[in-house]
């Protein structure tokens, strides 16, 4: 339980906060296509091939009252399915809540609206709780920077590299984004 409250204490210090470098506006910008392209956790079967997170994103959408809707693509049996999760902002800038395979908070660690963003996510289920990092690029994929950046990320909270999934090396659900057949 210290360590719970620890992670979320963690979230909410390191979370960006009013006013810092990314306004609403910019947050506003991330509206649109997006693809997942470095997948991470401290709890790599929930990331890996039929893990309750190994979901590829298509869309977000921000709306006027700063909550976020995603639309993501994951393996059910075999075949993709749609996914659609709504997010509430907290009180804090860029921290955002879900209910999705238990409790979770997220928060945007860094991002160029046209090119990446970072998400960092602790999920609380039952008593337990993990980390997710979350790469997307507007792009198939991303620069050798971006990734670096990610990395370097994923250590400072404690997630090894081997648990860093390169998703673009995987069956991403692309055939299914805009309709096509699952």
């Amino acid at each position: 339980m210290k360590l719970l409250w620890l992670c979320l204490g963690l979230i909410l210090i390191c979370a960006p906060k009013r006013g810092d470098a990314h306004s609403h506006s910019e947050v506003s910008q991330i509206s649109g296509e997006w693809y997942s392209v470095l997948l991470a956790s401290d709890h790599r079967e929930k990331i890996e091939e039929n893990g309750s997170m190994r979901v590829f994103v298509e869309y977000i959408h921000v709306w006027k009252n700063s909550s976020l809707s995603f639309k993501f693509h994951t393996p059910v049996n075999g075949k993709c399915t749609e996914l659609f999760l709504t997010c509430d902002p907290t009180e804090d800038n860029h921290v955002y809540t879900v209910e999705y395979d238990g409790h979770n908070v997220f928060s945007i660690l860094d991002m160029v609206p046209d090119d990446y963003i970072i998400f960092h996510l602790i999920n609380h289920n039952n008593g337990e709780s993990f980390q997710l990092m979350e790469l997307y690029g507007r792009g198939l994929d991303v620069r050798s920077d971006i990734r670096e950046k990610f990395v370097q990320l994923c250590q400072e909270r404690g997630i090894v590299e081997e648990n860093i999934l390169d998703l673009t090396k995987v069956d991403r659900c692309l055939y299914a984004r805009d309709g096509g057949a699952a």
